[in-house]
């Protein structure tokens, strides 16, 4: 299958998300989370620094709808994350996000699309801006790359990393995470849609492994969630439920640098990086 590189530029938004307390609850509760924190609705309740891909979803669809991705849609994996978190969210926040595809590249695996959202306040200050890598497996991109805006990779690191704690993934925590955090991809939920899309089964989200990842990072060197300015990675491998995964980490300055393995020793979150302020 071919892809057009003249779908760079193409927009939808702003769509207007209000947060409330309940959805960051209910996102930090599907990711297993204990922190008091997370549900203190006295004094605010804390976001989980992944919580974006939460109001995030919805401005996608209409890009992921145009004529030349939708049939597309089975193919496509999540390949590359890079979130940067201007300011602290807040559950009262009513956000403007708005969703362009700003660059279309040819790699080895597929066509990679980077969708850029962008979330401000009702003042228009900037809150998140996320660039989102999507793979659509085996399609030749048409046309020559285009790179409307610079998209950072994620730096590759070397080095001797430390053992962090396991994550043990539930036969039903694609499921979990599918209502707590309000994505709804039928290849973490339906199985037959999943085996039609050429996978192996459902497999998690990758956000949800990231997420998890990320948590378990912050619990080991005892960081603080909400020091966190930025989550960047490359994803490397799909995780099967139920499964085990191990994340393992160094610290450098103000960044955490880490990756995530499966029981296999796989690597399925690769160039793992969190940078505190």
């Amino acid at each position: 299958m071919k892809l057009s590189s003249a779908i760079a530029g193409e927009q939808a938004g702003p769509l207007e998300q209000a947060l409330d307390a309940r959805w960051l609850m209910a996102y930090s509760a599907g990711l297993g989370e204990t922190d008091p924190r997370y549900y203190d609705t006295e004094h605010g309740v804390l976001a989980h620094p992944l919580f974006p891909v939460c109001y995030e979803w919805p401005v996608a669809q209409p890009l992921r709808a145009l004529p030349a991705l939708q049939p597309l849609f089975p193919l496509l994996l999540h390949a590359q994350h890079d979130l940067l978190i201007h300011r602290a969210l807040r559950a009262d926040d009513s956000l403007r996000v708005t969703a362009r595809i700003v660059a279309v590249m040819q790699r080895k695996p597929g066509a990679f699309v980077v969708f850029r959202f962008e979330a401000r306040d009702a003042t228009g200050q900037p809150v998140t801006t996320t660039d989102f890598g999507a793979l659509y497996r085996g399609v030749i991109v048409e046309g020559g790359e285009r790179m409307l805006e610079e998209v950072a990779e994620p730096v590759a690191f070397k080095g001797a990393l430390s053992r962090s704690a396991e994550i043990h993934i539930a036969a039903n925590a694609a499921h979990v995470y599918t209502e707590c955090a309000r994505i709804w991809n039928p290849i973490h939920t339906d199985i037959a849609y999943a085996r039609a899309a050429g996978l192996p089964g459902l497999i998690l989200h990758g956000t949800a492994t990231l997420a998890l990842s990320v948590s378990r990072v912050l619990q080991a060197v005892r960081a603080d969630p909400a020091a966190v300015r930025r989550v960047r990675c490359r994803f490397s491998g799909m995780v099967e439920m139920p499964s085990t995964l191990t994340v393992f980490f160094v610290m450098q300055g103000k960044a955490i640098l880490f990756e995530t393995r499966n029981q296999r020793g796989e690597t399925v979150i690769a160039r793992g990086e969190l940078l505190l302020h």
